[in-house]
């Protein structure tokens, strides 16, 4: 607990603040304190020395904040002349840590009825990961998948493609290929945090929010009045990638923006390329621009962000002798624009409003090469170029009421969608669809330990009849350090625009769309226990899970003939399961935590019985263990993952399956991270992928498990590479 240690307690002639961390009772070097008048409300900042002190810079009454990596803010108030030596609280589990998906309002993240995980910086930092697919790619319950061109995609307790929905601090990210949004391109140059809740949000989200809702939340500078920070990674399989941002905060009005330049060079198993097949990974480069204007002035908040990236990814064609190619080019570009508004209203009552514009194309170019005089020629053929485009807007607004003082607390709001394609590829070239929703959750607590949050959602869809969704979640502190949550759902999901119109083809893909497609429908239940302990220096823990998911006419790919495929339904999909994760902290060196999950899937086609298909089981074991070598100011973390053998039913024929499976697997990496100069310049190295895992056999089905016909190898990774990473942050107070 924050504690006010001494009180006026002098260091010679001089009025000092002196920072310590409150379990070791070292101090804490290099933590940011901002002083803010409480009389004209200037402010002044500060950065502790080597010692932990820095100078009391208060020229009147005033509040003082103090922020610092790996440690809660801490908030207290000072006058001129006084010293104090305050306690800084280390963030060792994110209890603290204030969540906003699918929050009434800012919540901690004990506090919140859903499960929330929350990846910080610091954890960010530690696995030296670039975007979102090498950032849980050792995440306990969540599967990978790789695809040479089309990029890497997620699988959440056995639900995957368009049931995950993508967030960017709360715009919906727009963009899917063969259902799936490439992570590859969700950057983390720019992030502060990750959150994930894991399960059924379909009341809050709408559409795609099935399996689970991921929400990228991105920097704000809210102390310094000037920032800038620059990076630069290097990874032996050839991947390039810099980065850098500045921001100037002035009173109440802050300034920022970020670039990043990403570039990989395409893998090929035998080095280089005397053919189509041997480039296993294509080549590709990114552009992403980022900037944001925030107002923030007491009880009132307004933001405008905007975002560009641009990526160019090439295809190699087979070389036609004697020296020719036809290689094909894919541009992909994402422009969103969005304006965040929230303020007080009254004492317990907040409005808020997101209102985003975004805008994705992706088009292919393809060129007849010389490849003696590199010169290229567009080619003829048709298909061959070709420009798909799509617009959505999104309009949400909320009013909520939200009181620690009332036993009952509520939200309302209003969630538009509309999105448009056009394109030769998609029918008729141009097609929308509009959903268009009201929600409302009431959040109860009749008694201090229980919570119940019944929640509703009406939707009009202008392509399919909706149901009424509805949820129940319940919250029960069974102890201080101990909870269970628990929660049904009803879950609805329209077929998106690319499953009913689109006709995608590529030099590996070949798949048509389907406008016959049912709506899916959805019955969830989900059960969760967590223990937390703590005991001087040491905290343990354990985290469990239980889930059921049945969806009913869930979409995927079936062969129709040839090597066309096409999105059909199936009459019901089942998953269900078990995880459980226990961890160790000895602060301030060690870290431990190991889990694991166990997953059943079956798929009940129309007229067969449900009770006599047989689940099909996974599991997949995961453990990370870091220690901080304190003195030298270094961190060693090594993330270790098994993920089992996956079973899953392959369609050879209308209405006929069978089983078949991708082979099990193990991923290792390990990284080091050491802080110089007053910690503004951090250094990271390390192996990825250690026991060099590069595809895996695929039998009695698909390469890949979706749109190649026969038996044949899934991708994993391209084998073990080495990295260095560096980072210089410059503050200015």
């Amino acid at each position: 607990m924050i504690g006010l240690l001494t009180v006026f307690q002098t260091y010679g002639q001089q009025a000092v603040i002196k920072v310590l961390d409150a379990k070791t009772g070292e101090p804490v070097p290099y933590a940011h304190v901002c002083f803010e008048s409480l009389v004209d409300g200037q402010q002044k900042h500060g950065l502790t020395n080597d010692d932990g002190q820095v100078t009391n810079l208060a020229n009147d009454r005033a509040l003082v904040a103090i922020s610092f990596v790996g440690y809660e803010t801490l908030f207290d108030t000072i006058v001129p002349g006084e010293s104090k030596i305050l306690s800084f609280e280390p963030a060792i589990f994110n209890m603290n840590e204030l969540v906003v998906t699918a929050q009434f309002t800012p919540q901690r993240v004990d506090k919140s009825i859903y499960k929330v995980k929350v990846i910080g910086a610091k954890e960010i930092e530690q696995k030296a990961a670039s975007n979102l697919s090498e950032l849980f790619s050792n995440e306990l319950g969540i599967r990978i998948n790789q695809d040479g061109a089309l990029g890497s995609s997620m699988s959440i307790r056995g639900l995957s493609g368009e049931n995950v929905k993508f967030l960017v601090n709360g715009v919906p990210v727009i963009g899917r290929l063969n259902g799936n949004i490439d992570l590859g391109q969700l950057n983390l140059s720019n992030v502060e945090h990750v959150e994930m809740i894991e399960g059924p949000m379909s009341v809050v989200y709408g559409s795609n929010a099935l399996a689970g809702v991921v929400n990228i939340i991105t920097k704000e500078n809210k102390n310094t009045p000037f920032t800038a920070s620059a990076n630069a990674y290097v990874e032996s399989v050839g991947t390039y990638n810099f980065s850098g941002s500045a921001s100037v905060k002035q009173k109440n009005n802050i300034f920022g923006i970020s670039g990043t330049r990403n570039f990989f060079g395409g893998y090929a198993e035998n080095g280089f390329r005397s053919s189509s097949e041997d480039l296993v990974w294509d080549p590709k480069r990114q552009y992403i621009i980022d900037g944001y204007y925030i107002y923030d002035r007491d009880n009132l908040k307004f933001k405008y962000t905007s975002q560009f990236f641009d990526e160019l990814l090439q295809n190699k064609g087979e070389i036609i002798q004697p020296h020719y190619a036809r290689d094909s080019y894919f541009n992909t570009t994402r422009f969103n624009n969005s304006i965040d508004f929230s303020t007080k209203v009254g004492d317990k009552r907040y409005f808020k409003l997101l209102a985003a514009y975004s805008i994705y194309d992706r088009t292919k170019t393809t060129y007849f090469k010389n490849l003696h005089t590199l010169e290229e020629n567009l080619t003829e053929n048709d298909g061959d170029q070709d420009t798909t485009s799509f617009n959505s807007i999104n309009i949400r607004t909320e009013l909520s009421k939200s009181t620690t003082s009332s036993w009952y607390n509520y939200q309302a709001g209003l969630d538009v969608n509309v999105e448009n394609g056009t394109g030769k590829r998609i029918s008729d070239e141009k097609q929308s669809i509009g959903d268009y929703a009201a929600y409302f959750s009431l959040k109860l607590d009749p008694i201090p330990t229980l919570t119940i949050q019944p929640g509703m959602r009406l939707i009009y869809n202008t392509k399919y009849n909706a149901p009424l969704v509805y949820s129940l979640n319940v919250k029960w502190n069974l102890l201080e350090n101990t909870n269970l949550r628990a929660s049904y759902s009803r879950g609805f999901r329209a077929p998106s625009l690319k499953e009913l119109y689109l006709f995608f083809v590529d030099v590996n893909h070949n798949i048509q769309g389907n406008p016959d497609l049912k709506a899916e429908n959805s019955h969830n239940v989900v059960m969760a226990f967590n223990y937390l302990n703590e005991k001087g220096k040491a905290n343990f823990g354990l985290n469990m899970d239980v889930f059921y998911n049945d969806i009913e006419n869930i979409i995927t790919i079936a062969l129709v003939e040839g090597d066309l495929y096409s999105y059909i339904n199936i009459d019901s999909y089942i998953s269900k399961g078990g995880q459980a994760e226990l961890f160790y902290n000895l602060y301030p060196q060690f870290k431990w935590k190991v889990g694991v999950v166990y997953t059943g899937r079956k798929n009940v086609l129309e007229g067969e019985q449900a009770d006599l298909k047989k689940f099909l089981y996974s599991t997949d074991v995961n453990t990370s263990v870091t220690y901080s070598f304190q003195r030298i100011k270094t961190d060693l973390s090594v993330y270790y993952k098994f993920t089992g053998r996956l079973p899953q039913y392959y369609q050879t024929a209308p209405d006929e399956f069978i089983e078949g499976f991708i082979d099990s697997y193990n991923t290792m990496d390990i990284t080091a991270n050491k802080r110089l100069f007053k910690g503004n310049l951090k250094l990271s190295a390390g192996v990825k992928n250690l026991f060099d895992v590069k595809t895996l056999n695929a039998t009695g089905g698909t390469s890949g498990g979706s749109v190649h016909g026969g038996s044949g190898s899934t991708l994993v990774g391209y084998g073990r590479s080495y990295f260095a990473a560096l980072t210089w942050l410059f503050n200015k107070f």
